[in-house]
C-alpha cells in the first residue's frame, strides 16, 4: 500500500491515480488530504501538490487536475533527456521535471479534441493538429513510458513496494464493412454492380462477378475460412465487429435481414467475440445505434457489450455517452484513420473520462495502434513499408508491456487488386507480435 497526499481530491485527481496505480501498476494505494495522517504514515508515500509537506518524495503539480472545464491553453511541450514531455516545471524538490499526472490526463482524456475546429469531411478530429503529431511523439505510448519511470523512482525509494506483473498482449480485430463483394446482394444491387463495371469498361470485374455468383469462384471478400485457420494456428482469439446499419452512402453491408449474412454472423459468433460496428449514419442518430445493437443481439443470441465506430467517427464526449446509454461496456475506436500510432498516447485499456460532466465513466476504452486502410490508403505505403511501420509500433508496445490491437478487414485479406500483397503483411504482423 502506498499513501498519496494531495491537497484536493478532485474527480480528475482520483481518475488519474486510479489509471496509474490500479490499471497500470496493479498496486494498492490510498489518497489522502489529511496532512497529519500523511506525516505519521510509516509506509511508502509521496505527495503531489505545490510544495512538499516535509522532506518526502514529492511531485510538483500544475493546476490542470484541480480545474474544471476545457478552457486551459495548449500545454508547453519540451524535450527532457531525449523525450518529449508536457507541463514542464522548475522545482528542484520535485522528483519529475514535469507534471506527469496532468500530462497523462490531458492526453488520455483527449482534452484537445473537445473544443477543436480541426475536423475532416467526416467530422473526425484531424491528427495533424494533435500535440502528439506536431511534437513528433504520436508513435510513442508516452503515458506508459512515464508510468514506468515513476515505477522505477518508487522502487528506488520503496524497494518492498509490490507491483502486479504486466505482459505484452496481442489482440487482432476484424471489421466487416462489406461481408461479400458479389454474393447475396439481391437483384438490384447486383444489376447496379454490373452497370458500374460496364460504365468503367471493366470487363474483367464483370466476368469475375458472373463466376462468383454462378459458384465458379469464391467471393474475394470471403476470407473467413482463411482467418479461422490462421488464428487457430497461432492460438489467437480475434474480435469481429459487424456493420448492421441500413444501406446508405457510407454503409454498404448486406441487409441485416439477409439470411446468408445472418448465418455468417452466427457462425462467427459461435467461435469468436463479436461486437457492433455502429454505422456511419448512427453517429448522428443515437436511436439507430440502439436499433443496430438489438439487431446484432438477435442474431448472436447474447448481449452486445463491445463496439467500434464505422469510419472511426468520434465526437467528444457524445459518441461515448451514446454508447454508454446503449449498454456498451468496451469501445475499440480510439485511434486515427489517417495516422498510425497512439491517439491517446497509451497502449493499455482505460476508463473514459467525460470532461464536460467532469467525471469518470464505466466505459472502458481499448486503443488500437494500426489499421490496414491507414497504411494503404492514407499513407500510401507498400506492403513492405507497412510491415516496417507495424514492427516499430509493436516494439514500442512490447517495451512497456502494453496491448497491441490491430484493425484489419475481411476484404483486405482477399489479397486481390489494390490489396495484393497485404495478406502477407497480416501474417508478418502476427509473427512479429508473437515473437518473444
Amino acid at each position: 500500500m502506498i499513501l498519496i497526499h494531495t491537497e484536493q481530491q478532485t474527480n480528475r485527481v482520483r481518475y488519474i491515480f486510479h489509471l496509474f496505480f490500479h490499471d497500470l501498476f496493479g498496486t494498492e494505494y490510498l489518497l489522502t488530504s489529511d496532512s497529519g495522517h500523511f506525516l505519521t504514515w510509516s509506509g511508502p508515500k509521496f505527495s503531489y501538490g505545490i510544495q512538499p509537506l516535509e522532506d518526502e518524495l514529492f511531485i510538483r503539480a500544475v493546476p490542470l487536475l484541480f480545474e474544471k472545464g476545457t478552457d486551459s491553453p495548449v500545454p508547453e511541450c519540451v524535450e527532457i533527456s531525449g523525450s518529449k514531455v508536457l507541463f514542464p516545471i522548475q522545482d528542484q524538490n520535485s522528483a519529475f521535471p514535469f507534471d506527469l499526472f496532468a500530462a497523462s490526463f490531458y492526453l488520455v482524456t483527449r482534452y484537445e479534441e473537445y473544443e477543436t475546429v480541426y475536423k475532416d469531411q467526416h467530422g473526425r478530429f484531424n491528427p495533424l493538429h494533435s500535440i502528439a503529431f506536431k511534437e513528433n511523439f504520436l508513435d510513442k505510448p508516452v503515458v506508459n513510458i512515464w508510468a514506468l519511470k515513476l515505477k522505477d523512482i518508487l522502487l528506488i525509494h520503496f524497494p518492498n513496494l509490490v507491483f502486479s506483473a504486466r505482459s505484452f498482449r496481442f489482440l487482432p480485430t476484424i471489421d466487416i464493412d462489406s461481408a461479400y463483394a458479389y454474393r447475396h446482394k439481391g437483384f438490384w444491387r447486383t444489376a447496379g454492380g454490373f452497370l458500374r463495371s460496364l460504365s468503367r469498361g471493366d470487363l474483367s470485374e464483370m466476368k469475375e462477378r458472373c463466376h462468383v455468383i454462378q459458384g465458379g469462384l469464391s467471393d474475394p471478400f470471403d476470407t473467413y475460412g482463411y482467418l479461422s485457420i490462421l488464428h487457430k494456428k497461432f492460438d489467437l482469439s480475434p474480435y469481429f465487429f459487424i456493420l448492421l446499419g441500413d444501406y446508405g452512402p457510407y454503409d454498404k453491408n448486406l441487409s441485416p435481414r439477409n439470411k446468408h449474412f445472418r448465418e455468417l454472423v452466427a457462425r462467427l459468433a459461435a467461435e469468436h467475440t463479436i461486437g457492433i460496428h455502429p454505422s456511419y449514419a448512427s453517429h448522428d442518430h443515437p436511436a439507430r445505434l440502439k436499433s443496430e445493437i438489438l439487431r446484432l443481439a438477435s442474431i448472436i443470441n447474447r448481449k452486445v457489450t463491445i463496439s467500434r465506430e464505422h469510419f472511426l467517427r468520434i465526437t467528444m464526449p457524445y459518441t461515448f455517452r451514446n454508447l454508454i446509454s446503449s449498454g456498451i461496456e468496451c469501445d475499440f475506436t480510439m485511434g486515427y484513420a489517417q495516422e498510425p500510432g497512439f491517439r491517446a498516447s497509451i497502449c493499455t485499456p482505460y476508463l473514459f473520462y467525460d470532461l464536460y460532466d467532469d467525471k469518470s465513466t464505466s466505459l472502458r476504452i481499448y486503443p488500437f495502434t494500426v489499421m490496414d486502410g491507414t497504411l494503404r490508403d492514407y499513407k500510401n505505403l507498400s506492403p513492405e513499408q507497412a510491415s516496417e511501420v507495424i514492427n516499430v509500433l509493436i516494439g514500442e508496445i512490447k517495451a512497456v508491456n502494453g496491448i497491441f490491437i490491430s484493425i484489419w478487414h475481411n476484404e483486405t485479406l482477399g489479397d486481390q487488386k489494390r490489396w495484393k500483397g497485404w495478406r502477407t503483411v497480416y501474417e508478418k504482423m502476427i509473427l512479429h507480435a508473437l515473437d518473444s
